[in-house]
């Protein structure tokens, strides 16, 4: 019952002719979604990416909130009906995909967010520790009370080792004195616990708070407007939740990830193992910090501290500044 169901799901979104398996120039690209497409945050990001393709008039298709338990037969649907490039949008298909891959060799798949790879799986990420350091030291520079906060998930995952321990790296390059306290969630889509969380870090001092979530993020900024404490948000989305409270947003741009890796990938430009976009790669740099589309802070942000992130740009472009956070940076806690 379970693999019917994944099937029709699949099935709503797009009608293919079934095939034995695809190839790199398939034209057709189907993407699994952890979440909701309307979330405002990552789902929506993914889904983005995947309408960008279909610009381009490749043939597309897409499930979402697809549970883990789902993971694996959803990948062998669209392999069997010859979509290739298959793309998990987030680092938990990782697992299904190399699982997956051995049987369908002819089909490649891209994990988003994901951390390692095999013959035709390939992670892609967005360079999470450039972003995080440059919102660290924002919230650095920002803070009054000398506490800073960050709610997060996945522990332990790279990508959230990368974003959480570059945050407390990048606060601490500013403000060595400063506290910074990272709080984990078992869930990256619940605003609720979110909010609760942010309102833990704000009753302890923090007067910023960031972090790394999904549909939650938006409960961290909801927290901050009552609080009247800074945040820094996940999508243009969550300026319009707070644009008083909302000093920037890394605004992940996985349209043009997408767009770039499926052009790199049928153009045999990379291959199987892990791929990240960010100010060092400037044909597709991932994710930007922007307030909106016109500017990229709160006008709260002082010039010089605007100027001074714009510094730390180029230097990651020329790779002058490398960020290597390590799990003890990313910890939870202070």
């Amino acid at each position: 019952m379970r693999k019917l169901a994944v099937a029709l799901l699949a099935a709503v979104v797009a009608v293919a002719t079934p095939s034995a398996g695809g190839s790199a120039q398939s034209g057709k690209v189907a993407m699994l979604l952890p979440g909701s497409i309307n979330d405002q945050s990552w789902n929506a990001a993914g889904y983005a990416g995947l309408q960008k393709l279909k610009a381009q008039g490749m043939e597309v298709a897409y499930s979402e909130n697809v549970q883990a338990a789902d993971h694996i037969e959803a990948m062998k649907d669209y392999a069997r009906r010859g979509f290739s490039p298959i793309i998990g949008h987030s680092g938990r298909f990782l697992s299904a995909a190399q699982r997956v891959g051995p049987e369908f060799e002819k089909t490649f798949f891209l994990v988003g967010s994901g951390s390692g790879g095999a013959k035709n799986v390939i992670s892609i990420d967005i360079a999470n520790e450039q972003f995080g350091y440059l919102v660290g030291v924002l919230a650095g520079r920002m803070t009054k009370t000398g506490k800073v906060g960050a709610v997060a998930g996945l522990e332990g995952l790279p990508n959230m080792i990368a974003s959480m321990g570059g945050f407390r790296l990048g606060v601490k390059s500013v403000k060595p004195e400063a506290e910074v306290r990272v709080v984990y969630l078992q869930s990256m889509e619940d605003p609720a616990a979110a909010k609760e969380a942010a309102f833990s870090l704000i009753a302890a001092g923090a007067d910023v708070v960031a972090g790394k979530l999904n549909a939650g993020h938006a409960g961290l900024i909801q927290a901050a407007k009552e609080k009247g404490v800074w945040a820094t948000g996940r999508s243009l989305g969550h300026t319009a939740i707070a644009p008083e409270r909302v000093l920037t947003n890394i605004n992940e741009k996985w349209d043009e990830v997408y767009v770039a890796a499926v052009g790199d990938l049928k153009g045999g430009k990379i291959t199987g193992g892990y791929h990240a976009y960010g100010y060092h790669t400037p044909a597709a740099r991932g994710a930007d910090l922007q307030y909106n589309e016109q500017r990229g802070f709160n006008t709260a942000v002082p010039a010089a501290v605007a100027t001074e992130i714009e510094g730390l740009k180029k230097k990651m472009a020329s790779g002058e500044l490398k960020v290597k956070p390590t799990k003890d940076d990313a910890r939870g806690g202070a």
